[in-house]
């Protein structure tokens, strides 16, 4: 939303207080104000102990609370699993109007339905699938247990990672208790379930835009703003620099944009701001670490040698290219993935002589800078 990478702010994980690294900052939201537009939101864009009111004209339920609260279950747990705060699943006996995310898309499907006096910049948080995966039961019927399929994994696929790799892993946390518990089927469904829900709010707020006076000039960009794991590699979650974690869907929908089309270049979440710049016409922003999409949004087989950099924790890093991911971390250790033949990850191959050329070409990616981590006050 700002543009700008952790290793440049210093703003790392969700605790930073992301505006006392980038006090300064202007925020996706807050240039298109500037440049005449109304912005308004609801929902789960911000991290929510830092919703940011000063990007936003309006907000739903307010700009101190980004989201309507879910209902709970009575007793929680529900998966069994003793002391895991928010790392459960299971059905809630409500119905989809209950639910934070139905009531985001009633808000938004509102703004959609009718016409505004000025350009319109809208933002949509969805919150499912995180964490907890409490959705109404008929989500979780759509995949009964029976017809579950767990992740691929191997066994050893962490014997040749490094030790901090293994750290971000956490073989000992999540997956122990998952595994202990009998809970690796009923996670997946629960996972499962909560996408199948979030779907359908998507395409209430989809519906809603075909159906308004906005259709014709509106641009879309769907994204998210992390991969799960599952299990792969003993890890769950987010919070490591794999390609389950750090791969995301990205959808850009755009007047005289041909529909349909798919482009494999490797592009970046940073890369949204410029690009919503060109497609909008706005003033450019000289600050922005990403660059615009325009080029392959016009033709998604254009020449593409920029790969995509991610970062997790100061001084720890991933490049990946078309074929490959090399991730190198603080300590200086590394693994590197060929994805023409190993799309899972599971060969490092950084200690291959012959490879050394491609990591030192994408080693050329990764940050000169990375600012010291920005803290809490005490």
């Amino acid at each position: 939303m700002t543009g700008i990478r952790p290793s440049t702010s210093g703003v790392y994980r969700n605790s930073n207080p992301w505006r006392k690294g980038l006090p300064d900052a202007v925020t996706i939201p807050q240039h298109f104000m500037a440049e005449g537009y109304r912005a308004v939101g609801s929902g789960k864009i911000y991290h929510g102990a830092f919703p940011d009111a000063a990007s936003w004209d309006e907000y739903y339920p307010s700009k101190k609370a980004q989201r309507p609260n879910d209902p709970l279950p009575v007793k929680r747990p529900i998966n069994g699993i003793p002391k895991t705060a928010h790392f459960d699943w299971g059905p809630v006996n409500v119905t989809d109007s209950a639910m934070g995310d139905s009531k985001v898309a009633d808000w938004v499907s509102q703004q959609l339905s009718r016409k505004h006096d000025r350009p319109l910049f809208l933002a949509c948080g969805m919150y499912r699938p995180h964490l907890p995966w409490y959705v109404p039961q008929k989500y979780f019927d759509q995949f009964p247990l029976d017809s579950i399929q767990l992740p691929e994994t191997k066994v050893d696929d962490l014997n040749d990672v490094p030790a901090a790799g293994v750290r971000m892993a956490r073989p000992q946390g999540d997956h122990r208790k998952v595994t202990k518990h009998g809970q690796w089927k009923q996670a997946v469904q629960g996972y499962l379930a909560s996408i199948a829900f979030s779907d359908v709010q998507v395409g209430r707020v989809l519906d809603a835009l075909d159906q308004g006076p906005n259709a014709d000039n509106t641009i879309i960009v769907f994204w998210t703003d992390h991969g799960w794991h599952l299990g792969e590699k003993q890890h769950w979650r987010k919070f490591s620099l794999w390609e389950e974690a750090t791969r995301t869907p990205m959808i850009i929908v755009a007047p005289g944009v041909k529909a349909g089309s798919r482009c494999d270049a490797p592009t970046n979440l940073l890369d949204i701001y410029p690009t919503l710049i060109d497609l909008c016409g706005l003033k450019k922003r000289t600050e922005l670490q990403g660059v615009s999409l325009k080029s392959l949004l016009d033709n998604p087989n254009a020449e593409w040698d920029r790969p995509s950099l991610t970062t997790y924790g100061k001084g720890n890093h991933a490049i990946r290219s078309a074929r490959y991911r090399y991730i190198r971390y603080a300590d200086g250790s590394e693994e590197l993935y060929d994805h023409q033949v190993d799309p899972m990850e599971y060969k490092n191959l950084a200690d291959i002589a012959e490879l050394k050329i491609v990591k030192t070409e994408l080693a050329k990616w990764m940050p000169k800078v990375n600012a010291p981590e920005i803290r809490k006050r005490k």
